[in-house]
Protein backbone atom coordinates (compact mmCIF):
# COMPACT_ATOMS: atom_id res chain seq x y z
CA UNK A 1 0.00 0.00 0.00
CA UNK A 2 1.42 3.06 -0.75
CA UNK A 3 -0.13 6.23 1.12
CA UNK A 4 -0.29 9.87 -0.73
CA UNK A 5 -0.68 13.16 1.21
CA UNK A 6 -2.37 15.68 -0.99
CA UNK A 7 -0.87 18.84 -0.91
CA UNK A 8 -2.51 22.06 -2.93
CA UNK A 9 0.40 21.94 -5.18
CA UNK A 10 0.92 18.04 -6.02
CA UNK A 11 0.64 14.81 -4.17
CA UNK A 12 3.51 13.30 -2.99
CA UNK A 13 4.44 10.36 -0.83
CA UNK A 14 5.69 10.77 2.66
CA UNK A 15 5.99 8.62 5.43
CA UNK A 16 4.07 10.18 7.86
CA UNK A 17 2.03 13.42 8.22
CA UNK A 18 2.96 16.65 9.96
CA UNK A 19 3.58 15.78 13.92
CA UNK A 20 1.03 16.92 15.69
CA UNK A 21 0.22 16.73 19.27
CA UNK A 22 -1.64 14.60 21.44
CA UNK A 23 -4.49 16.13 21.67
CA UNK A 24 -4.86 15.76 17.83
CA UNK A 25 -3.88 20.23 17.19
CA UNK A 26 -1.47 21.41 14.00
CA UNK A 27 -1.34 24.37 12.62
CA UNK A 28 -3.59 25.69 10.04
CA UNK A 29 -0.61 25.86 7.35
CA UNK A 30 0.11 22.48 8.39
CA UNK A 31 -3.48 21.17 7.70
CA UNK A 32 -3.54 23.59 4.70
CA UNK A 33 -0.51 22.49 3.23
CA UNK A 34 -1.99 18.64 3.25
CA UNK A 35 -6.03 18.61 3.46
CA UNK A 36 -6.38 14.98 2.85
CA UNK A 37 -4.08 11.29 2.67
CA UNK A 38 -4.44 8.53 0.27
CA UNK A 39 -3.76 4.89 0.54
CA UNK A 40 -3.63 3.44 -2.78
CA UNK A 41 -3.45 -0.47 -3.07
CA UNK A 42 -0.02 -1.55 -4.72
CA UNK A 43 -2.30 -1.95 -7.60
CA UNK A 44 -5.96 -1.20 -8.05
CA UNK A 45 -8.10 -4.30 -9.03
CA UNK A 46 -11.57 -3.04 -8.51
CA UNK A 47 -13.99 -0.73 -9.45
CA UNK A 48 -14.42 0.60 -5.72
CA UNK A 49 -13.04 4.02 -4.42
CA UNK A 50 -13.64 4.15 -0.47
CA UNK A 51 -13.76 8.04 1.10
CA UNK A 52 -14.16 9.07 4.66
CA UNK A 53 -15.05 12.54 4.50
CA UNK A 54 -15.73 12.67 8.37
CA UNK A 55 -13.10 11.57 10.42
CA UNK A 56 -10.63 14.05 10.04
CA UNK A 57 -8.92 14.13 13.83
CA UNK A 58 -5.88 17.36 12.88
CA UNK A 59 -7.36 20.23 14.75
CA UNK A 60 -5.96 23.74 14.28
CA UNK A 61 -4.64 25.33 17.05
CA UNK A 62 -6.14 28.42 16.26
CA UNK A 63 -9.34 27.01 15.58
CA UNK A 64 -9.75 25.73 18.97
CA UNK A 65 -8.30 28.57 20.62
CA UNK A 66 -11.16 30.53 18.71
CA UNK A 67 -13.61 28.34 20.03
CA UNK A 68 -16.06 28.14 22.93
CA UNK A 69 -15.47 24.79 23.46
CA UNK A 70 -13.75 22.11 24.84
CA UNK A 71 -11.25 19.77 22.08
CA UNK A 72 -13.43 16.48 23.02
CA UNK A 73 -16.93 18.26 22.45
CA UNK A 74 -15.29 19.75 18.98
CA UNK A 75 -14.72 15.79 18.47
CA UNK A 76 -18.44 14.58 18.73
CA UNK A 77 -19.05 15.98 15.68
CA UNK A 78 -16.46 13.86 14.22
CA UNK A 79 -17.17 10.50 12.20
CA UNK A 80 -13.93 8.93 14.73
CA UNK A 81 -12.17 6.24 13.17
CA UNK A 82 -14.05 5.57 10.63
CA UNK A 83 -10.84 5.86 8.39
CA UNK A 84 -9.79 3.16 10.29
CA UNK A 85 -12.90 0.86 10.38
CA UNK A 86 -12.65 1.29 6.53
CA UNK A 87 -9.17 1.07 6.21
CA UNK A 88 -9.16 -2.62 5.13
CA UNK A 89 -9.82 -1.30 1.00
CA UNK A 90 -6.43 -0.89 -0.06
CA UNK A 91 -5.70 -4.26 0.94
CA UNK A 92 -8.98 -5.00 -1.10
CA UNK A 93 -7.51 -3.55 -4.32
CA UNK A 94 -9.35 -0.21 -3.52
CA UNK A 95 -8.05 3.05 -2.64
CA UNK A 96 -9.30 4.95 0.46
CA UNK A 97 -9.53 8.57 0.45
CA UNK A 98 -9.49 10.62 4.28
CA UNK A 99 -10.00 14.12 4.76
CA UNK A 100 -7.37 15.09 7.34
CA UNK A 101 -9.20 17.99 8.54
CA UNK A 102 -12.32 18.22 11.46
CA UNK A 103 -15.95 18.13 10.80
CA UNK A 104 -16.15 20.78 12.92
CA UNK A 105 -14.08 23.07 11.02
CA UNK A 106 -15.41 22.13 7.10
CA UNK A 107 -18.13 20.03 6.15
CA UNK A 108 -17.31 18.52 2.46
CA UNK A 109 -20.33 16.54 2.75
CA UNK A 110 -22.66 20.06 2.02
CA UNK A 111 -22.80 22.32 -1.15
CA UNK A 112 -19.98 24.67 -1.32
CA UNK A 113 -22.68 27.36 -1.10
CA UNK A 114 -24.41 26.06 2.07
CA UNK A 115 -22.66 29.07 3.59
CA UNK A 116 -24.64 31.12 6.51
CA UNK A 117 -23.29 34.65 6.31
CA UNK A 118 -24.43 35.68 9.46
CA UNK A 119 -20.99 33.76 11.37
CA UNK A 120 -18.69 36.02 9.54
CA UNK A 121 -18.31 40.17 10.05
CA UNK A 122 -18.46 40.95 6.52
CA UNK A 123 -19.92 39.08 3.71
CA UNK A 124 -17.53 36.48 2.18
CA UNK A 125 -16.38 36.85 -1.57
CA UNK A 126 -18.21 33.34 -2.33
CA UNK A 127 -21.35 32.10 -3.69
CA UNK A 128 -24.03 31.64 -1.54
CA UNK A 129 -27.35 30.29 -1.74
CA UNK A 130 -30.58 30.93 -0.81
CA UNK A 131 -30.33 29.23 3.31
CA UNK A 132 -31.27 25.58 3.36
CA UNK A 133 -32.65 23.57 6.74
CA UNK A 134 -29.02 22.57 7.04
CA UNK A 135 -27.51 26.06 7.12
CA UNK A 136 -30.64 27.54 9.41
CA UNK A 137 -29.67 24.61 11.64
CA UNK A 138 -26.10 25.81 12.23
CA UNK A 139 -25.07 22.51 10.02
CA UNK A 140 -23.95 24.09 6.74
CA UNK A 141 -20.19 23.47 5.03
CA UNK A 142 -18.55 25.78 7.55
CA UNK A 143 -20.94 24.24 10.63
CA UNK A 144 -21.76 26.71 13.26
CA UNK A 145 -22.81 24.31 15.75
CA UNK A 146 -21.55 20.52 16.97
CA UNK A 147 -23.54 17.31 17.04
CA UNK A 148 -25.45 18.03 20.30
CA UNK A 149 -26.22 22.07 19.14
CA UNK A 150 -23.44 23.51 21.32
CA UNK A 151 -22.80 26.67 19.35
CA UNK A 152 -18.83 26.48 18.24
CA UNK A 153 -17.35 29.68 17.99
CA UNK A 154 -17.05 32.71 20.35
CA UNK A 155 -17.22 35.42 17.98
CA UNK A 156 -17.66 36.06 14.18
CA UNK A 157 -15.08 34.51 11.63
CA UNK A 158 -13.24 36.88 9.39
CA UNK A 159 -14.98 36.64 5.62
CA UNK A 160 -11.62 35.63 4.76
CA UNK A 161 -11.86 32.01 6.50
CA UNK A 162 -14.74 31.35 4.22
CA UNK A 163 -12.55 31.51 1.00
CA UNK A 164 -9.63 29.86 2.42
CA UNK A 165 -11.41 27.24 3.94
CA UNK A 166 -13.24 26.20 0.45
CA UNK A 167 -10.23 26.86 -1.31
CA UNK A 168 -7.47 25.16 0.37
CA UNK A 169 -9.51 22.19 2.11
CA UNK A 170 -12.90 21.79 0.38
CA UNK A 171 -12.28 21.40 -3.13
CA UNK A 172 -9.11 20.06 -2.98
CA UNK A 173 -10.52 16.90 -1.61
CA UNK A 174 -13.43 17.12 -3.75
CA UNK A 175 -11.14 17.24 -6.58
CA UNK A 176 -8.91 14.41 -5.10
CA UNK A 177 -12.03 12.26 -4.96
CA UNK A 178 -12.57 13.16 -8.66
CA UNK A 179 -9.57 12.06 -9.72
CA UNK A 180 -10.23 8.89 -8.21
CA UNK A 181 -13.45 8.30 -10.15
CA UNK A 182 -12.03 9.00 -13.22
CA UNK A 183 -9.19 6.63 -13.02
CA UNK A 184 -11.10 4.28 -12.13
CA UNK A 185 -13.89 4.39 -14.73
CA UNK A 186 -11.18 4.82 -17.28
CA UNK A 187 -9.63 1.46 -16.15
CA UNK A 188 -12.42 -0.56 -15.59
CA UNK A 189 -15.58 1.06 -17.20
CA UNK A 190 -17.52 1.69 -14.20
CA UNK A 191 -16.51 3.54 -10.86
CA UNK A 192 -18.35 3.04 -7.23
CA UNK A 193 -17.87 5.52 -4.61
CA UNK A 194 -18.28 3.92 -0.76
CA UNK A 195 -19.08 7.62 1.33
CA UNK A 196 -18.25 6.09 4.94
CA UNK A 197 -19.68 7.54 8.07
CA UNK A 198 -21.02 6.84 11.24
CA UNK A 199 -24.14 8.02 13.05
CA UNK A 200 -24.85 8.81 16.50
CA UNK A 201 -26.88 5.99 18.18
CA UNK A 202 -30.57 6.37 18.58
CA UNK A 203 -33.06 3.64 19.82
CA UNK A 204 -34.54 1.94 17.27
CA UNK A 205 -31.71 3.15 14.87
CA UNK A 206 -30.36 0.09 13.01
CA UNK A 207 -26.23 -1.12 12.83
CA UNK A 208 -25.54 0.21 9.25
CA UNK A 209 -27.65 2.39 6.92
CA UNK A 210 -27.08 2.46 3.39
CA UNK A 211 -27.74 5.74 1.69
CA UNK A 212 -28.10 5.41 -2.53
CA UNK A 213 -30.54 8.88 -2.79
CA UNK A 214 -33.61 6.41 -3.14
CA UNK A 215 -32.22 4.90 -6.47
CA UNK A 216 -31.00 7.89 -7.95
CA UNK A 217 -27.14 7.57 -7.11
CA UNK A 218 -26.97 3.87 -7.45
CA UNK A 219 -27.90 0.93 -8.92
CA UNK A 220 -30.62 -0.84 -7.28
CA UNK A 221 -28.07 -3.94 -7.86
CA UNK A 222 -25.75 -2.32 -6.31
CA UNK A 223 -27.34 -1.19 -3.25
CA UNK A 224 -29.18 -4.62 -2.94
CA UNK A 225 -25.38 -6.42 -2.66
CA UNK A 226 -24.48 -4.37 0.05
CA UNK A 227 -26.92 -4.79 2.04
CA UNK A 228 -26.44 -8.92 1.71
CA UNK A 229 -22.80 -8.41 2.37
CA UNK A 230 -23.16 -6.38 5.65
CA UNK A 231 -26.56 -8.56 6.58
CA UNK A 232 -24.30 -11.53 6.10
CA UNK A 233 -21.93 -10.59 8.43
CA UNK A 234 -24.66 -9.99 11.00
CA UNK A 235 -25.53 -6.40 10.74
CA UNK A 236 -28.88 -5.03 10.57
CA UNK A 237 -29.06 -2.50 7.95
CA UNK A 238 -32.09 -0.40 6.65
CA UNK A 239 -31.96 2.17 3.27
CA UNK A 240 -32.23 5.49 3.02
CA UNK A 241 -33.60 5.92 6.68
CA UNK A 242 -32.44 8.34 8.36
CA UNK A 243 -29.64 8.64 5.90
CA UNK A 244 -30.19 9.01 2.28
CA UNK A 245 -27.23 10.33 1.07
CA UNK A 246 -25.41 13.91 1.23
CA UNK A 247 -23.62 16.14 -1.13
CA UNK A 248 -21.01 13.34 -1.85
CA UNK A 249 -23.46 11.16 -3.30
CA UNK A 250 -24.66 13.92 -5.42
CA UNK A 251 -22.07 15.62 -6.58
CA UNK A 252 -20.04 12.23 -7.96
CA UNK A 253 -22.98 10.17 -8.28
CA UNK A 254 -23.46 10.30 -11.78
CA UNK A 255 -25.46 6.82 -12.97
CA UNK A 256 -25.59 8.53 -16.70
CA UNK A 257 -21.79 8.27 -16.39
CA UNK A 258 -21.33 4.92 -15.22
CA UNK A 259 -20.29 6.07 -11.72
CA UNK A 260 -22.36 4.75 -8.97
CA UNK A 261 -22.25 6.51 -5.08
CA UNK A 262 -23.63 4.57 -1.64
CA UNK A 263 -23.14 6.14 1.53
CA UNK A 264 -22.41 3.88 4.62
CA UNK A 265 -23.19 4.68 7.91
CA UNK A 266 -22.55 2.84 11.14
CA UNK A 267 -23.88 2.86 14.23
CA UNK A 268 -21.61 4.42 16.77
CA UNK A 269 -22.87 2.27 19.55
CA UNK A 270 -21.14 -0.26 17.89
CA UNK A 271 -17.93 0.28 18.34
CA UNK A 272 -17.30 3.93 19.94
CA UNK A 273 -17.94 5.31 23.40
CA UNK A 274 -19.40 8.49 21.92
CA UNK A 275 -18.79 10.65 25.55
CA UNK A 276 -15.21 10.57 25.90
CA UNK A 277 -14.35 9.47 21.78
CA UNK A 278 -12.14 6.39 22.62
CA UNK A 279 -12.65 3.00 20.93
CA UNK A 280 -14.90 -0.12 22.35
CA UNK A 281 -13.31 -2.94 23.51
CA UNK A 282 -15.24 -4.88 20.71
CA UNK A 283 -13.40 -2.58 17.90
CA UNK A 284 -11.67 -4.66 16.55
CA UNK A 285 -14.31 -7.54 16.41
CA UNK A 286 -16.78 -4.94 14.71
CA UNK A 287 -13.83 -3.73 12.25
CA UNK A 288 -12.88 -7.95 11.25
CA UNK A 289 -16.90 -7.97 10.61
CA UNK A 290 -16.67 -4.98 7.95
CA UNK A 291 -13.22 -6.14 5.95
CA UNK A 292 -15.23 -9.14 5.56
CA UNK A 293 -18.50 -7.40 4.65
CA UNK A 294 -16.37 -4.77 2.32
CA UNK A 295 -14.48 -8.10 0.35
CA UNK A 296 -18.05 -9.28 -0.41
CA UNK A 297 -19.21 -6.28 -1.50
CA UNK A 298 -16.39 -5.63 -4.38
CA UNK A 299 -16.33 -8.77 -5.38
CA UNK A 300 -19.65 -7.37 -7.74
CA UNK A 301 -18.93 -7.79 -11.12
CA UNK A 302 -17.80 -4.42 -13.03
CA UNK A 303 -19.73 -5.78 -15.97
CA UNK A 304 -22.92 -6.69 -13.83
CA UNK A 305 -22.94 -3.00 -13.12
CA UNK A 306 -22.99 -1.83 -16.52
CA UNK A 307 -25.14 -4.35 -17.54
CA UNK A 308 -28.10 -3.42 -15.24
CA UNK A 309 -27.87 0.00 -16.19
CA UNK A 310 -28.48 -0.93 -19.57
CA UNK A 311 -31.25 -3.33 -18.58
CA UNK A 312 -32.97 -0.41 -16.90
CA UNK A 313 -32.00 2.39 -19.72
CA UNK A 314 -33.83 -0.73 -22.27
CA UNK A 315 -37.08 -0.82 -20.14
CA UNK A 316 -37.57 2.73 -20.13
CA UNK A 317 -37.77 3.06 -23.56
Amino acid sequence: MVVHYGTNSESRDRGMSEPETKTGQTSLAALYAEPFRVQRPARQTVPFVFASPHSGSCYPADFIAASRLTPLALRRSEDAFVDELFSGAPGLGAPLLSARFPRAFLDVNRAPDEIDAAMFDAPPKVAIDLPTSRVSAGLGVIPRIVRDGAEIYRSRLKAREAEERLALLYRPYHAALGRLVDETRARFGVAVVIDCHSMPSQAAVPDVVLGDRYGASSTALLTRHAEQAFQLQGFRVARNTPYAGGFTTILHGRRDREVHALQVEINRHLYLDEEHIVKKPRFSEIKARIDHALAALVALSPELMVRAREQTRFAAE
